[in-house]
């Protein structure tokens, strides 16, 4: 081969990489050690869920390829499974090109992508602690599961804080020691969700996933208000509430005397809030509202009409209110409603008791122990 026809080889080589990295695909080249000849699947994250893409057939030595679509600015989360087991992290960005080596197990290498590199790490770092913690928890050593969690809270503030432009963040921000204990658990850490979210916003403001982080920082910044507003509260110790009842008149809840009131939200459209009335708070009123208790029960129904005519066939005998503005009633900012319905707050003697009451053996342990 002459060096005219070398050049013009290189030259043309050098333009097909340049122009696929213009484009908006992305490609995984992978193999998985000891699954030749088989499937895998390729899976987008959405939420807290994945989105199946596709499945992939592997050929005699357990190698693949996939390509996919990833826009300019909007990078992806992608996962590779072979059933349950996860073979590959990756977070691809516009042209990337990727080659991924994994084995059956869930062990992986990633080449070809900084951003795959870190989200491989965090994660690694992420089943390391989890192991011991776990260790920890079955020695029976609290002090060691304690220390352990604090450090491992720092590493991930630091680390959050030194790559905050960085996709890679927003899985640590979401991580879990179980489903009851995020690892980003105290009220205060809504000012770091905020500020990673409004950085990653600069670099990344067409993101769904950093629309996503926007939404829950906005929600764990309304539950710091709404601590905040708890413990700052002077002579009601609550968020008030006016709105109107069945005859149209606004009911004042800190007009209510009694030595407990139960803020509760519900919705009377739904089935199964309204034999919650029936079955759990019914007799629960009957027992317990002549040793003092009382319920200010807030409708969120959009149709005030669905919500009277449901107090009414159901002779609710307890305050009833609705405004009729659904989910853009106050009440909901106040008491920081973003969980679902029914939702049940405490009021002891004047003061807001900020755990949540979800559920009627709560209500009802509450209430024998404070109502003898």
């Amino acid at each position: 081969m002459n060096m005219k026809n070398c050049k013009n080889i290189l030259l043309a080589a050098a333009f097909l990489a340049a122009a696929y990295s213009c484009t908006d695909k992305v490609r995984i080249d992978g193999t998985v050690e000891g699954l030749p000849d088989s499937k895998v699947v390729i899976k987008q994250l959405a939420g807290n869920t994945f989105n199946v893409l596709d499945t992939v057939k592997t050929d005699s030595k357990g190698s693949y390829s996939y390509t996919m679509e990833v826009k300019e600015g909007q990078p992806e989360f992608v996962y590779v499974f072979d059933g349950d087991t996860k073979l590959a992290s990756l977070l691809l960005g516009k042209g990337d090109k990727v080659k991924v080596v994994s084995d059956a197990k869930g062990g992986y290498t990633v080449e070809g992508s900084d951003d795959c590199s870190r989200l491989k790490q965090v994660e690694d770092e992420f089943s390391s602690f989890l192991d011991e913690i776990s260790s920890a928890v079955q020695s029976g050593d609290n002090v060691a599961v304690s220390r352990k969690y604090v450090e491992y809270y720092r590493s991930r503030v630091k680390y959050v804080l030194d790559n905050s432009k960085s996709l890679t963040v927003i899985p640590v921000l979401y991580q879990k020691i179980n489903e009851d204990f995020p690892v980003f658990a105290q009220p205060t850490d809504a000012v770091l969700f905020r500020g990673i979210h409004d950085s990653l916003m600069t670099v990344y403001p067409d993101s769904k996933y950093v629309t996503a982080l926007g939404k829950e920082a906005e929600r764990r910044m309304n539950v710091l208000s709404f601590e905040q507003q708890i413990q700052n509260a002077k002579e009601a110790g609550f968020p008030d509430l006016s709105l109107p009842g069945l005859d149209g008149k606004n009911i004042k809840l800190s007009d209510i005397s009694s030595k407990i009131v139960m803020v509760y939200f519900w919705q009377a459209s739904e089935a199964a809030q309204k034999m919650f009335n029936q079955d759990v708070l019914l007799p629960l009123y009957k027992t317990y509202h002549p040793k003092g208790f009382e319920i200010y029960s807030v409708s969120l129904d959009a149709d005030k009409g669905v919500w009277a005519s449901a107090v009414r066939n159901q002779e609710l005998p307890w305050v009833n209110v609705c405004d009729g503005r659904g989910a853009a009633t106050p009440a909901v900012a106040l008491y920081n409603l973003s969980n679902g319905l029914p939702v049940a707050y405490m009021i002891l003697d004047g003061h807001l008791k900020p755990e949540t009451l979800t559920s009627e053996k709560e209500i009802k342990a509450f209430l024998a122990a404070n109502l003898k």
